[in-house]
């Protein structure tokens, strides 16, 4: 049966395959495009097969669409040269287009929420300092695993990948990486922790009524 949450879901993942189509629309370099947007092709799928048998909150669907776009926008224009980050460079007066860097505080935020729903869920952890220890620990292990991705993209793809690497001639470019994403894990935790508990425990009382069905 068809509900307003469904149908919701149904708009937004029409939208990001528009959009998916939109951003290969001759991109700066295809294979840097491939490779940005190969999150999105895995995930998508997932999340339309599993949203009826295990359904995610709304305000982590929602992360997961704004990271999507994060994701096809870099992966156009690859991340040195979207024009968003021109401006933010100005702005802020950097001396690098730094949209890669939003694109690596979305991969803490997004992996720290979703880490949270799985945790609490399943019951796995309790709540308390331990628990926040191993969110950003699992925030931290999926960065440095895309780090290990972009590394070894650039030894098989040679110079070819360097659109995909997006360092900019920045030799700590990996450890920035990595503490943005510290940063937005510790950003969801901080912020969103009361608003996603309120979407949980609506969440939490369905899986509790379907396991008596």
């Amino acid at each position: 049966m068809s509900t307003p949450r469904t149908n919701t879901l149904l708009i937004a993942v029409t939208i990001l395959l528009a959009l998916l189509v939109l951003s290969g629309f001759r991109p700066y370099d295809r294979l840097t495009w491939a490779m940005e947007i190969l999150p999105v092709i895995i995930l998508l799928p997932i999340l339309v097969v599993s949203h009826r048998r295990f359904p995610l909150t709304s305000l982590l669907y929602s992360l997961i669409f704004a990271h999507a776009l994060v994701l096809m926008l870099g992966g156009a224009y690859t991340y040195a040269r979207v024009p968003v980050g021109f401006y933010l460079a100005d702005l802020l007066h950097l001396s690098r287009n730094p949209y890669d860097k939003i694109g690596h505080f979305f991969q803490g935020m997004v992996p720290a929420l979703a880490a949270r729903e799985i945790l609490l869920r399943g019951h796995f952890v309790q709540r308390g300092k331990m628990f926040v220890f191993l969110v950003l620990s699992i925030v931290l292990a999926i960065s440095a695993t895309y780090e290990f991705i972009e590394w070894a993209s650039a030894l098989v793809f040679g110079q070819d990948a360097d659109a995909f690497l997006g360092t900019q001639g920045d030799p700590w470019d990996t450890q920035s990486d990595m503490f943005l994403a510290l940063i937005g894990g510790s950003t969801t935790l901080s912020l969103f922790s009361g608003w996603h508990d309120r979407q949980l425990q609506k969440i939490l009382s369905i899986d509790h009524s379907q396991s008596f069905l």
